[in-house]
């Protein structure tokens, strides 16, 4: 492709041997790949920049370089080679979202295109719309933590959201093999990196917003900031579906263009569910009024359902369509999925790694065994290293409160020492009540099968944190580690 044609939408300047006429075989963002006739984005990362690597990339081929008017005007773009075109931009990593859209033929719009953001929930609603359209006869893309789907084909997912190159190659391969739909979860990250920079998004859904990633973002309000930015970018002919039982709900909508609709289990809204009856098998709803049994459970499913039912119908489906197929879909991977033993326990695997994702879950276990008036709910949970520090002392405490017995346990510890991350857990525990129903053990293994020795009939054990997730990530290794193996070979 001519690097004119890739600038069309882009604001520039250039410099350089200013050549719009030059074909560019490839976009890289990493240096290491840049080769003859390769344009360089520059971005600015969390550790590297991208900029100190341009004397390289000239060296290795680059054809042309995009950089940012900081950098432009220092001393080190001074006597830089006057053969390269320099492609001059105030923000190079919305500079790179919007190159990988036109090298990809701006695939974005050439689909229905649906975001979902929120600190929990993500998953389960990018999931179930993409099985929900899928039911109703339309082919259908998925991007998501758990894995991408162009139509049936798995395409295994390393982030969240990827980076432009591979966002925008993914949502190329739906439109080449006919899809008609994506639905995908947009992450803070990928907001506040400029990462979904130049998608042409149909709709978007907010979740719910509590603490998480504050290793990142550093405080509540930039992480809201960035979920709020997604909103904020979307055009008056999309929706913006936005939760009103989440305090944050109204604001994520304040500035958006797209119409606006909410959703609520607790009071009125555009789009409202009432939890009829539950049980550990599912539960009856009533979607506007309109009864369905669903196989899921949990006040926080009902929440995550109402918005997959609003989201449908915004896309224009048949509400009595949506209903029926909405009550064949089934949990996600790895979220609120339900083991049961021959010794009449149940174990509970979910992927819970926030403060408020774990009191959702055990306060709906809590219920149902209080509907049945037997049973204790022990918990396996652990945090993950070099994250946010700051929330273990509050996962630890809010599972000790819920819970009968809690066990923690590793989860992830990556280049930190487990043990330290758990003496940070234990700090939460500030009453003798709390740490005398506590125990610690560091292998995760042993935890869960300590949990299931523990049981008894009728009990419910929680084993959060990981939910799909089938690795251990330790000192920079993922070794093989699925929760469900291990339940499963324990209750035999």
């Amino acid at each position: 492709m001519k690097l004119g044609q890739l600038l069309e939408r882009l604001a520039y300047t250039l410099s350089g041997a200013k050549n719009l006429d030059t074909e560019i075989k490839s976009i890289e963002q990493d240096s290491r790949k840049v080769q003859e006739g390769s344009l360089f984005v520059a971005v600015r990362g969390t550790t590297v920049d991208g900029h100190s690597f341009i004397p390289q990339v000239i060296e290795a081929g680059a054809s042309a370089i995009v950089c940012d008017e900081t950098w432009f005007g220092s001393d080190d773009a001074k006597n830089l080679s006057s053969a390269v075109t320099f492609i001059v931009v105030k923000d190079c990593n919305l500079a790179l979202a919007m190159l990988a859209s036109a090298w990809n033929g701006y695939p974005s719009e050439q689909l229905t295109l649906v975001g979902v953001t929120g600190t929990n929930g993500k998953t389960t609603i990018a999931t179930l719309l993409y099985k929900l359209f899928t039911k109703l006869g339309y082919p259908c893309g998925l991007l998501s933590t758990v894995c991408n789907y162009v139509i049936d084909r798995a395409v295994p997912a390393t982030h969240t959201t990827p980076d432009p190159l591979e966002l925008n190659d993914l949502l190329r391969q739906m439109v080449e093999e006919g899809c008609a739909y994506a639905f995908m979860e947009v992450s803070s990250h990928s907001a506040d990196q400029k990462r979904i920079g130049g998608l042409d998004f149909d709709g978007g859904i907010f979740t719910n917003l509590t603490r998480d990633h504050m290793d990142y973002h550093k405080t509540v309000e930039n992480y809201l900031r960035a979920k709020k930015s997604f909103f904020d970018g979307l055009k008056k002919e999309a929706f913006a579906l936005s939760n009103l039982d989440d305090k944050n709900g109204e604001v994520m909508l304040q500035n958006t263009k797209a119409r606006k609709r909410l959703y609520s289990v607790r009071t009125a809204a555009d789009y409202q569910a009432k939890v009829v009856e539950e049980a550990f098998e599912g539960m009856e709803l009533q979607l506007n009024g309109t009864p369905i049994v669903t196989h899921f459970v949990g006040r926080f499913n009902a929440s995550n359902l109402v918005a997959v039912y609003g989201a449908a119908l915004e896309l224009g489906a048949k509400n009595e369509e949506v209903l029926v197929k909405m009550s064949e879909l089934v949990p996600v991977n790895g979220r609120f999925e339900s083991i049961r033993s021959p010794k009449g326990f149940s174990a509970i695997i979910d992927y819970a790694h926030t403060p408020d994702a774990l009191i959702n879950v055990l306060g709906t276990i809590r219920e149902i065994l209080d509907t049945k008036k037997e049973g204790k709910i022990i918990t396996v949970v652990g945090c993950g290293g070099n994250r946010d520090k700051g929330k273990r002392p509050i996962m630890a405490k809010e599972s000790a409160l819920r819970s009968d017995r809690l066990i923690l346990t590793s989860d992830n510890p990556r280049f930190e020492e487990p043990e330290d991350i758990l003496k940070d857990m234990e700090a939460g525990l500030d009453t003798k009540e709390l740490r005398d129903k506590t125990i610690t053990i560091v292998d995760r293994r042993e935890a869960i099968r300590t949990a299931i020795l523990l049981a008894q009939k009728g009990d419910v054990i929680l084993i959060a944190g990981k939910g799909h997730e089938d690795y251990q990530d330790v000192k920079g290794t993922k070794h093989h580690f699925d929760d469900h193996e291990v339940v499963r070979e324990a209750i035999g």
